[in-house]
């Protein structure tokens, strides 16, 4: 494997219930490199959308490194992982957290006005819009921007959440369980969309899934088991 875009170096993460420490993730080690789809396979509460929450800054490890192209990130100040993650990253959610009172191309405008100073987009709000309509019609809604949430169908919501994780050309892009709310038409239909756009940016790609079959179609598959990686 070519050298790591992302990778989790002895991580782990333990919540507090009360007094009591929930550990969740214990020692993983993980990487994906450019151009890879890794499928993160366990069952519920193996740890899989915990770790992807950490690799994603998200959520910070108890302890151990989350590195971006080999440079460890979780220290960063609050704001600088913000700005790494924005640029770096980009996420696809089961249930799609789209804004309901904003259009499919307002949804995927919002996390470039959310992260860039506001004289900067301004300036380059033009060239913002040009691209998130050529993603809207790449992912097949060109005649969809003006449409709601509500208006758009469970595999149209989530092409229009695959459309805004593009808008930034993240490095990598993690999908937790992106085809869990799906019917298995609709399913493979997004999958299908989500790996030939990945193949064409040559993007890493890390796929939490519970679905063996699913998973299968990864170039490469990790289990997960009560935190632990297990191969």
């Amino acid at each position: 494997m070519t050298a790591p875009v992302l990778a989790a170096a002895s991580v782990t993460k333990t919540f507090q219930l009360g007094r009591q420490p929930i550990p969740v993730l214990r020692g993983v080690d993980f990487a994906v490199a450019a151009g890879e789809i890794v499928a993160l396979l366990g069952a519920s509460g193996a740890g899989k959308s915990t770790l992807l929450h950490v690799l994603g800054l998200l959520d910070p490890p108890t302890s151990g490194e989350v590195l971006y192209d080999g440079r460890a990130v979780q220290h960063l100040s609050v704001r600088e992982r913000a700005l790494l993650r924005h640029r770096y990253v980009g996420f696809v959610f089961q249930f799609y957290h789209l804004i309901p009172e904003l259009t499919a191309l307002q949804n995927v405008l919002l996390a470039g006005m959310m992260a860039t100073p506001i004289l900067r987009y301004l300036r380059e709000r033009s060239e913002r819009r040009r691209r998130a309509v050529a993603l809207l019609e790449q992912v097949g809604l060109g005649e969809r921007l003006r449409h709601r949430p509500a208006e758009l169908s469970g595999g149209e919501r989530q092409r229009v959440a695959i459309a805004r994780a593009l808008l930034a050309e993240p490095r990598v892009i993690l999908a937790d369980e992106p085809t869990g709310n799906l019917d298995s038409a609709t399913a493979k239909g997004v999958v299908d969309l989500m790996f030939s756009l990945q193949r064409q940016r040559g993007l890493g790609f890390v796929l939490v899934t519970h679905d063996e079959a699913l998973a299968r179609r990864a170039d490469r598959v990790v289990r997960m088991v009560d935190g632990r990686v297990v191969g």
